[in-house]
C-alpha cells in the first residue's frame, strides 16, 4: 500500500509539474491574441475610444479613463485590428511572398538533400565520406556568419530584390540538416532494391525516382517541416537581400508596422498572430510526424 501511495504522490507530481510547463509555454500563445485585439489605451491605459478611434465621453462629457489591461481578455474586442493589419499593412501580399519562397526552398532543399544522399549511400565513388563531412560542416556554421559573403554574390549576379535572393539561401543553409535527416532513412533501404531495379533495366535515374524516392517519404516529411520553420521565421536576410514592396516576406512586413515615434501595437499584434497561424497548424497536425522522423532517422542512422 505504501508504495502504491509513493507511485500515486510522484504521478500526481509530474502532472502538475507537466501543468505548469504547459502554462508557461501556452502564456505568450494567450498574450499574443489578447494582445491582437486591444488598443494602445487599453494596453498601456489611456481613454475609452469606438472602433473608429474617438474618444468616448460619459455623461457629464468627462473622458472615460481606461485602466491598464496588458494581460487579461479584452474589455472591448477589436477584431478590425485584423483587417487594419491585413489592408493599411499588406499583409496579405507579404503572406503570398512568404509562402511562395517557403514553397520553392523546401522543393529545392528536398531536391537537393535526396539526390546528395542517393549519390553517398547508393552509389560507389572515391571520396564519399570526406563529401559526407563537408556537408555536415554546415551544421556548424550560423546562418547569419555568411550574411556578407552571400550578399557579395548576390549582388554581382544581380539576384537582389527577387524571390530568388531569398530561395537560395534558405534552401543551401536547410541542404546540411536535410542530408542528415535523409541519410538515415536511405541507409535503411534495403540494396537489393536497386540491384532488382538495375536487372529490370533502371539506370541511376531510374533507380533514384521510380524506388528511391517513393520510399522516402517520411523523410520528406520531415524535411519540408524543418524548411519550412527555417525560411518562414528568417528576418535577417530577407530584410537585407529584398528592400523592395513586391518581394518583402512576413517578417519583415510585420516590422514595418512599428513606427520610429508612436506605434499603433493591435495590428501590430494581429499581424504577429496572422505570421504565426501557420507555423501553429504545421505543429499541431505534423508535430508527431516530426518528432518521429528526427527519432527514426537517428536510430537508422
Amino acid at each position: 500500500m505504501r508504495e502504491f501511495k509513493k507511485f500515486k504522490a510522484s504521478t500526481v507530481l509530474i502532472h502538475v509539474l507537466l501543468l505548469v510547463l504547459v502554462v508557461i509555454n501556452l502564456f505568450p500563445l494567450y498574450w499574443m491574441m489578447t494582445f491582437s485585439l486591444k488598443d494602445n489605451d487599453e494596453i498601456f491605459g489611456g481613454y475609452l475610444k469606438d472602433d473608429s478611434g474617438a474618444i468616448i465621453y460619459d455623461a457629464n462629457e468627462q473622458k472615460i479613463p481606461v485602466e491598464r489591461n496588458m494581460i487579461g481578455l479584452p474589455r472591448t474586442w477589436r477584431w478590425n485590428n485584423y483587417v487594419r493589419a491585413l489592408n493599411t499593412g499588406n499583409m496579405g501580399r507579404y503572406f503570398l511572398n512568404s509562402l511562395v519562397v517557403s514553397a520553392l526552398a523546401i522543393l529545392l532543399t528536398l531536391l537537393a538533400a535526396f539526390m546528395a544522399t542517393y549519390a553517398m549511400t547508393r552509389m560507389v565513388w572515391k571520396g564519399r565520406k570526406m563529401m559526407n563531412k563537408f556537408f555536415m560542416l554546415g551544421l556548424t556554421i550560423p546562418i547569419h556568419a555568411a550574411l556578407v559573403p552571400v550578399f557579395l554574390i548576390l549582388s554581382r549576379l544581380k539576384l537582389l530584390d527577387t524571390y530568388t535572393a531569398l530561395v537560395v539561401p534558405y534552401a543551401a543553409f536547410s541542404l546540411s540538416m536535410g542530408i542528415l535527416i535523409s541519410i538515415g532513412f536511405m541507409g535503411d533501404i534495403p540494396y537489393d532494391l536497386d540491384e532488382a531495379a538495375f536487372l529490370d533495366g533502371c539506370n541511376e535515374w531510374g533507380t533514384f525516382g521510380r524506388i528511391i524516392l517513393p520510399l522516402m517519404m517520411p523523410a520528406t516529411a520531415t524535411v519540408g517541416i524543418y524548411t519550412f520553420l527555417q525560411c518562414w521565421n528568417e528576418l535577417l536576410f530577407a530584410t537585407i537581400f529584398v528592400s523592395k514592396g513586391q518581394y518583402v516576406t512576413l517578417p519583415v512586413g510585420v516590422k514595418q508596422l512599428v513606427g520610429q515615434h508612436t506605434t499603433d501595437w493591435g495590428p501590430v499584434g494581429a499581424a504577429l498572430a496572422i505570421a504565426t497561424i501557420p507555423t501553429m497548424i504545421v505543429y499541431v497536425l505534423l508535430s508527431r510526424r516530426i518528432q518521429e522522423g528526427f527519432i527514426a532517422g537517428a536510430v537508422k542512422g
